[in-house]
């Protein structure tokens, strides 16, 4: 599942030696309600079609059907076209910029993002630091103490910034260590170091708020 990390640096399907390779367009800068699934030939050609419909036919009999030769054999009916060719952009965008600019360009980002976290008192960030995986995802998941994640996020929306709460989709793992959710800063290309200063300040005035009203 390669959705989160295909914005953020190069991925070469050769090297990772994988059988499967899903991404998603809106996680790409393009439109919504499209993505891609990328695979082995030898693996879709032994595949069976999920979908029947136009385009995906070769030939039709009473008693069974062919399949029309890759990719047609799983793009059933009438395709997303202008969503694909908003994908199509959203890529050429991207790759316009270089992958490798924008993971060096991050990867500044979240050392700073990290030095302003960790200067927080009874701020807890969950997973390694840059120090210790410096090609880590230009993120940060955090706790603080005695605070609920989604009072954090719902003062912070209501001074301009937006951050993601609650299970980031991992129920089960934010179960397996006791969190009733996090918080979780994300960074983009797009970012700057200003808006981190900003987003760090008010997080400090958001924290020594709640603490004051709990």
């Amino acid at each position: 599942d390669a959705c989160q990390s295909l914005p953020h640096l190069p991925i070469d399907v050769a090297q990772l030696d994988c059988d499967f390779l899903v991404g998603s367009s809106h996680k790409l800068c393009g439109p919504t309600g499209m993505g891609f699934l990328w695979a082995r030939e030898t693996l879709l050609e032994a595949m069976p079609p999920f979908l029947g419909g136009g385009e995906m036919i070769q030939d039709v009999y009473l008693d069974h059907s062919s399949w029309a030769e890759l990719p047609h054999k799983f793009e059933a009916g009438t395709p997303a076209i202008g969503e694909a060719i908003g994908m199509g952009a959203a890529l050429d965008y991207l790759n316009g910029i270089g992958l490798a600019r924008i993971q060096a360009w991050e990867q500044r980002l979240i050392r700073q993002l990290f030095d302003r976290l960790q200067a927080i008192e009874g701020l807890r960030i969950l997973g390694p630091t840059p120090e210790q995986q410096p090609h880590r995802g230009a993120l940060a998941a955090f706790t603080v103490e005695g605070l609920h994640a989604n009072d954090i996020a719902a003062l912070l929306d209501s001074a301009g910034i937006c951050i993601r709460s609650g299970h980031h989709c991992t129920q089960p793992l934010h179960r397996y260590y006791g969190l009733s959710g996090t918080a979780r800063a994300s960074l983009s290309f797009t970012t700057t170091p200003e808006e981190i200063d900003r987003f760090a300040e008010e997080l400090q005035g958001t924290i020594a708020f709640l603490r004051e009203h709990s």
